[in-house]
């Protein structure tokens, strides 16, 4: 048998070396570019996370003039911890003060409303000792006696901080007064409350009972 003859012979029974690769299909060539991709990503990350750590070192070193020690490092973190620590607390704080005020401004208007309210149911007293007072009578113990509870019942009523609403005189007020009649009286100005039926008391700024008025013109 001659070389040829041999070579012919290897040929038939090995023809997978003789051939030449498959050509890769479309989707084989997708998986491998995103592959590609993702191995790309992933050394761009570690690039990045390796850059970061350089800048670390670099700043510990900027701030210790070398590369930090362990226990270093360690009072360092500590030192973050403290700092936000504080920070935490302080606005703690302030979140509290702000409570704080919130809750006695809540107080002092409902105490407010008490005592308005309370005063109130008391104003028909005030009413009937004027009545009183407007009667003639020849009683002089009667009279003086009438006369003393109504000073001493006004100056409770003050020392509560209740004012009387000045009206006869004043010009009217829808903000005060409650307008009943109206009367014209060339003596009189424009808008003049010229008799008052009830009297009218007020809290600070708040209005406990409107006056009850006769305005002219």
């Amino acid at each position: 048998m001659n070389d040829e003859q041999k070579k012919e012979m290897t040929s038939e029974q090995d023809p997978a070396e003789n051939t030449a690769p498959e050509e890769k299909t479309a989707e084989q060539a997708a998986e491998d570019t995103e592959k590609d991709s993702v191995t790309e990503q992933g050394t761009d990350a570690e690039a990045a996370k390796g850059e970061e750590g350089k800048d670390a070192e670099k700043k510990e070193k900027r701030r210790f003039g070398r590369k930090p020690s362990k226990e270093e490092e360690k009072i360092a973190a500590l030192e973050k911890e403290k700092a936000d620590l504080n920070d935490k607390f302080l606005r703690i704080c302030a979140e509290y003060d702000n409570f704080r005020k919130r809750s006695q401004k809540e107080k002092d208007a409902l105490y407010g409303d008490i005592k308005a309210n309370t005063v109130t149911q008391f104003l028909p007293v005030y009413d009937n000792l004027e009545r009183a007072l407007k009667q003639n009578t020849e009683d002089e113990a009667y009279k003086k006696g009438v006369e003393m509870i109504m000073t001493q019942f006004c100056s409770t009523l003050e020392k509560m901080g209740v004012e009387k609403i000045e009206s006869l005189g004043q010009k009217f007020d829808p903000a005060l007064h409650n307008a009943v009649m109206h009367a014209e009286d060339p003596d009189k100005g424009e808008n003049e409350i010229v008799e008052v039926f009830q009297e009218g008391f007020r809290l600070g700024d708040k209005v406990i009972r409107f006056a009850m008025v006769k305005v002219a013109n």
